[in-house]
């Protein structure tokens, strides 16, 4: 099929042209009142667009239907208008809308009017009535200039659809505030994704870490009931990762779902449980109010401890660990220290400077909530301090 044919087999052509003809219906009416002043729809169009604010809904609405149908990403905004430069683009919009109707209908009327008057003349029967000619003689020539009519009102139906919806893109397009909107929600939607991304790597992280130092050492240690205690953590541990995988997941599917029911400082009891279980030495000091931490701040601190001990247990194994959280005042401290002489081993099996993705992404989490974060050797221990502000 030639393409220049194709705009006929496609539903939007029609769509679009029926939108074009909705305001001529109005004007219809008005010239059945009064045929005198046909102006006067034009101007009652004034009003409507700069004192209704739903106005531009409702054109937007309209627009997307039937000039954009079946686009993901139409262009065309469905909001009310925030302010008057919103008003003054509609206002253009509908008087843009009433020419470009007014044109369509007289091509839609008088060129096939025109055609059929060739094809009259090219029968050398002149039509009465019918002032598209005027005073011209029939010819039968006239049977090859019948057609043209008939293209030029295909051209016009094609080419002031595509206008229009360049002009409703154009017009009601989302203005500055609501492009601004859209970009912060699609930064927050990216953040989010990030965030995600994040907690699967620390939780499933922890987990196989656990799993992994529990299976060594009980192969090493050919004790029975060490054995029983090593298969008991990393069932243990296996659950709770598979209990935050379907926490995750539910949150990828349920994009309104809440955030309450992601693991919270109050439930830090588990990682360090987990942490002595795998044979770790683990000292825990936890003060301070820990249930009145707002939660954004909580469930980072959690995250943080998290690939705080993960760390421990899979570059020093199990040595003695300790792990001070706070509350005073205005800001939750937390602080997990352990030898500095089997800590983070860098690639050549000496000791790291800390640049590894987990204390990375310690340092961007406490960044992102106002905070700071410290993490390298100090005093012959390693040490991952944490300072996050509450209000």
């Amino acid at each position: 099929m030639p393409g220049i044919l194709r705009p006929l087999f496609r539903g939007t052509t029609y769509t679009r042209f029926l939108h074009l003809w909705v305001p001529m219906l109005a004007v219809s009416v008005w010239l059945f009142i009064d045929i005198s002043k046909p102006w006067v729809p034009a101007l009652v169009l004034v009003p409507l667009g700069l004192l209704i604010p739903g106005v531009r809904r409702g054109e937007g609405v309209q627009a997307r239907l039937l000039l954009t149908p079946g686009e993901p990403d139409t262009e065309i905004s469905v909001e009310p208008s925030a302010g008057w430069r919103d008003r003054l683009r509609t206002l253009l919009w509908l008087e843009a809308r009433m020419a470009l109707g007014g044109v369509i209908s007289v091509c839609t009327v008088w060129l096939p009017v025109t055609s059929l008057e060739l094809v009259e003349f090219a029968r050398e029967r002149a039509p009465r009535d019918l002032p598209v000619l005027g005073e011209v003689q029939p010819h039968w020539a006239y049977a090859f200039l019948a057609p043209l009519p008939l293209v030029a009102l295909y051209g016009a139906v094609v080419g002031l659809g595509e206008l229009v919806t360049a002009l409703a893109r154009r017009l009601l397009g989302p203005s500055a505030a609501e492009r601004l909107a859209a970009l912060e929600e699609r930064t927050e939607q990216l953040l989010e994704r990030t965030r995600i991304a994040r907690e699967l790597h620390d939780s499933i992280g922890h987990a196989l870490t656990v799993a992994v130092v529990q299976a060594g050492a009980a192969r090493a240690a050919g004790d029975p009931a060490f054995t029983d205690r090593a298969l008991e953590a990393i069932e243990e541990t296996g659950r709770a990762a598979m209990e935050d995988l379907e926490r995750v997941l539910g949150i990828l599917r349920e994009s309104e779902r809440p955030v309450s029911g992601r693991p919270t400082l109050t439930d830090a009891h588990r990682l360090v449980e987990s942490a002595r279980i795998s044979g770790a030495k683990v000292d825990a000091d936890f003060s301070g109010p820990l249930e009145t931490v707002p939660g954004p701040v909580s469930r980072e601190g959690y995250r943080i401890l998290q690939e705080s001990l993960t760390n421990v247990l899979r570059h020093a194994g199990a040595v003695p660990v300790r792990v001070r959280v706070h509350v005073v005042g205005g800001s939750l401290g937390l602080e997990v220290r352990n030898p500095l002489a089997t800590a983070l081993p860098g690639p050549g099996g000496t000791t790291g400077t800390g640049g590894g993705s987990g204390l990375r992404g310690i340092r961007e989490r406490a960044v992102l909530l106002g905070g700071h974060a410290r993490t390298g050797p100090d005093e012959g221990d390693w040490q991952v301090h944490v300072e996050l502000p509450l209000g």
